[in-house]
């Protein structure tokens, strides 16, 4: 039997030339799509490696040994579904799911029948022990999200741990990523940045993290449910970061993907006035707090005189313990007596 494998139309694929391709419609994001036949990219690839990227693993309809394929799902576009991940979707015994439901949809537009079993937040210690009985037994499991990788804000790190831990072989199976492609499209990440996840919900670690976050160099970035992006925007506006460069986006890969650009203060404004707000997750980048060198001298200085102070004063007099400081620092007399005023009194 044929195997077909989509494409969104716009991103071409011009090393197949024109042979067995049809225009076809229906993706989740209502994007035309190319439906190629699998056997006729494999025949065109054969010198270009794309065998080698969807055979790699076990040659095509064997059976696969008993493993945990940790496999990578779209973000919304059904076209960036990877080759080899079909593949391994195709070959496993079983699929252990975050939402069965979704993961049906997924496989009968994909034309695969597979046992499913399910595999969330809820049920992640008890499922992943379900996992391992159907590895010892022989056969082969693939992991998935509703959504882009397992383990990365989702489930799926206590059953990989198990897994492994067990002896049996882990295989990451790459793909889509909000986090990855958020960040190539914000223009604000040429180097480090830190993945924060979702925020708390709500309470005083929100502010407490995100605040903690925020006086980081690099670029941050973090996820926010749809129904509390209007308290994200509230939450930065109230930390002063109108002026921080920032990239919020939502809807990535689908038909009405939107990236929000700027100062935050016009991020906020573009956030606020979109009347779709809440419809879909978001995926932020904040830039990093670019912090002077007298600033960070400052602000070192401060941290140096609070340790000394702390431990002089836990043994010592605070008249002797100043006196102590600013013979040792030279620092300004009242500065030096101030702070460990507040230490002695518990201020922070």
């Amino acid at each position: 039997m044929v195997s077909a494998f989509s494409l969104g139309a716009s991103h071409g694929i011009l090393a197949f030339g024109d042979r067995n391709l049809r225009v076809t419609h229906g993706m989740p994001d209502n994007s035309g799509t190319l439906d190629l036949d699998l056997s006729a990219m494999q025949n065109a690839g054969e010198g270009n490696g794309v065998n080698d990227a969807v055979n790699s693993d076990v040659r095509a309809g064997t059976r696969r040994e008993p493993s945990l394929y940790v496999v990578a799902t779209p973000i919304g576009n059904m076209g960036d579904l990877s080759l080899r991940a079909r593949s391994v979707l195709e070959q496993v015994d079983r699929i252990a799911a975050e939402d069965t439901r979704n993961t049906a949809r997924m496989l009968d537009a994909l034309g695969i029948k597979k046992p499913l079993m399910a595999h969330h937040a809820h049920n992640e210690r008890e499922s992943a022990q379900g996992v391992l009985a159907c590895l010892q037994r022989g056969e082969s499991v693939a992991l998935v999200s509703d959504a882009g990788t397992p383990a990365v804000s989702d489930p799926g790190a206590v059953v990989v741990r198990c897994v492994a831990e067990a002896g049996f072989t882990v295989v990451p199976v790459p793909g889509a990523s909000s986090v990855l492609a958020l960040v190539a499209a914000s223009g604000l990440v040429d180097g480090a940045f830190t993945f924060r996840g979702f925020l708390p919900a709500k309470g005083k670690s929100r502010l407490d993290d995100l605040k903690k976050w925020l006086a980081c160099p690099e670029p941050q970035v973090v996820f926010e449910a749809p129904h509390r992006v209007i308290q994200l925007v509230d939450d930065l506006e109230s930390l002063g970061m109108g002026e921080r460069a920032m990239c919020a986006g939502r809807e990535m890969t689908k038909q009405f993907e939107t990236f929000y650009r700027g100062r935050g203060e016009q991020v906020f404004e573009l956030v606020r006035q979109d009347t779709n707000a809440e419809r879909g997750e978001w995926a932020w980048v904040i830039g990093g707090n670019q912090v002077s060198d007298s600033d960070a001298e400052t602000a070192q200085a401060s941290a140096d005189l609070d340790t000394w102070l702390a431990l002089l004063l836990a043994e010592l007099p605070l008249k002797t313990a100043v006196a102590l400081v600013v013979k040792a620092t030279g620092m300004a007399k009242n500065t030096v007596y101030d702070r460990a005023l507040a230490l002695k009194s518990g201020q922070q």
